[in-house]
């Protein structure tokens, strides 16, 4: 009898990942090449017929998990890097281990908040499928500018977390900032602007990166238009080292008084607060800076971060 192709990875994997089987084993059982086996347990992975979990060792975290944990009271998944490797690929690395980590936390009726930029496209490629019930996905803050509406690029990272969990998807098409903080309040009264503000209120797991204003690796805020030359010096001369969901901080962890801060569209640090789950995730030592600045602010719960950046991080805080 002729199977189907799903159920010949399916089998491909149950050899592979529960008989401890090689890969030449399989191919001989099934009569196909290696490289066919490879492909067909990549496709059970992708197909969600295969889940993994990642659990940390029981009891007090050690060495620089330890440090970072203490510290800042989080939960912390520190990803090893090899010495010589390119910012791509770190964050490929990172975003691959934040995929199992988000997977994890998904649950049935679960409502996610996620918000933008090169680290969360890079962890939409790289999530755990799950076939969980009610599962729901809001976007946290705007991202339009001047030159886009931000809609295909954060739509596009929105509907990969609805794939993955069979999500359905809420967008926020409002603009990252707006011109003046009375057309925010203005539009905040809204319905339909209003409806998407209460879902946000209903999250019960976020996802985010911090973004940086210095390094040779500028975040998209920084450098793809949202803000202009003059808004750039202000928020130089105010201090400012990063972002989180597009509201400023500074390295102290302090938002609150800066004026642009009034015209974010993102939830604040004192708005994450209210989250049950909140996971952080970064890469590359030119975030250690606002990292340190967003752990100061209390915005996270969970973090995963590479090695470099961890340990950089440490340094910072030690002074």
């Amino acid at each position: 009898m002729l199977r189907s192709r799903e159920e010949i990875a399916y089998q491909a994997a149950q050899m592979y990942y529960i008989q401890s089987d090689t890969m030449e084993a399989i191919a001989r059982k099934l009569k196909v090449s290696r490289s066919t086996v490879s492909r067909l347990i990549q496709m059970a992975r992708d197909a969600g017929y295969v889940q993994f979990t990642l659990h940390p060792p029981l009891g007090e975290p050690t060495g620089l998990r330890g440090e970072i944990s203490q510290l800042f009271g989080l939960n912390v998944h520190v990803v090893s890097v090899p010495a010589r490797i390119s910012a791509k690929r770190r964050l490929d690395m990172v975003a691959a281990v934040a995929g199992y980590v988000i997977s994890e936390a998904v649950e049935v009726n679960t409502v996610i908040g996620i918000a933008w930029g090169n680290t969360l496209a890079a962890i939409s490629e790289n999530l755990v499928p799950r076939t969980v019930a009610g599962v729901r996905v809001v976007q946290l803050n705007g991202a339009a500018n001047m030159a886009t509406s931000g809609i295909r690029y954060a739509g596009g990272i929105l509907e990969a977390f609805g794939r993955a969990y069979n999500a359905r998807v809420q967008h926020f098409p409002v603009p990252a900032f707006f011109d003046y903080a009375d057309t925010k309040t203005a539009l905040w009264r809204e319905r339909s602007i209003r409806a998407v503000l209460d879902l946000q209120k209903e999250t019960d797991l976020a996802v985010f990166g911090v973004g940086t204003v210095e390094g040779e690796h500028l975040s998209q805020v920084y450098s793809a238009g949202y803000l202009d030359p003059t808004e750039m010096v202000q928020i130089h001369q105010d201090g400012v080292v990063g972002d989180v969901c597009t509201v400023l901080l500074r390295e102290d962890g302090s938002w609150e008084d800066l004026q642009i801060n009034e015209r974010a569209s993102g939830p604040n640090p004192a708005d994450l607060a209210a989250i049950p789950r909140r996971v952080c995730v970064v890469a590359g030592i030119d975030k250690a800076r606002p990292l340190l600045a967003a752990l100061r602010a209390g915005v996270a719960t969970d973090l995963v971060v590479d090695e470099d950046c961890g340990s950089r991080l440490m340094e910072l805080a030690r002074g």
